[in-house]
């Protein structure tokens, strides 16, 4: 008879912890759930704060919507306005402030022999086409870049 008294204690008194433990652990997971989102909230609210923290110190996440990157204007072809190719662009010439103020073409020659460098002024120099490929144009003939003085590049 003890023995059947235990078995319905435990058998009454089971089902009452099981219960109470479900309800312990979902209460305990719908904590973590708001800590996540709280956390989730919190770290994008961060990162947005890094990225204006980082646009400050001047890093920059893209190009400006003008912009254009040095890489795609060395090696463009520059053509006259009538259509007449002058060469590529070998370099750059930059400001102390960091502007563009020219870009030096190699003119004349042929294969590469007998050509020269000639140095134009940015503002000489009209640009089109896709910002992957430049178009460049200057007003000036082939042989007002052939009479030049010659670009030399200081050391």
């Amino acid at each position: 008879m003890k023995n059947l008294h235990s078995l319905t204690f435990y058998a009454l008194v089971t089902p009452v912890i099981a219960l109470g433990a479900g309800s312990v652990l979902a209460e305990s997971s719908s904590d973590k759930k708001m800590d996540r989102e709280q956390q989730s909230s919190q770290s994008y609210q961060d990162n947005k704060q890094d990225q204006s923290q980082m646009q400050s110190q001047g890093y920059l996440s893209s190009a400006p919507a003008n912009g254009r990157h040095a890489s795609n204007l060395i090696g463009a072809e520059v053509k006259t306005t009538n259509n007449e190719e002058v060469g590529s662009v070998s370099d750059l010439i930059i400001d102390q402030k960091g502007q563009v103020v020219g870009i030096v073409v190699g003119v004349g020659g042929f294969l590469g022999m007998g050509e020269k460098d000639v140095a134009i002024g940015w503002d000489n120099v009209s640009h089109s086409g896709s910002s992957d490929q430049d178009e460049l144009q200057i007003k000036s003939t082939r042989e007002d870049l052939m009479s030049a003085p010659e670009f030399k590049t200081q050391d």
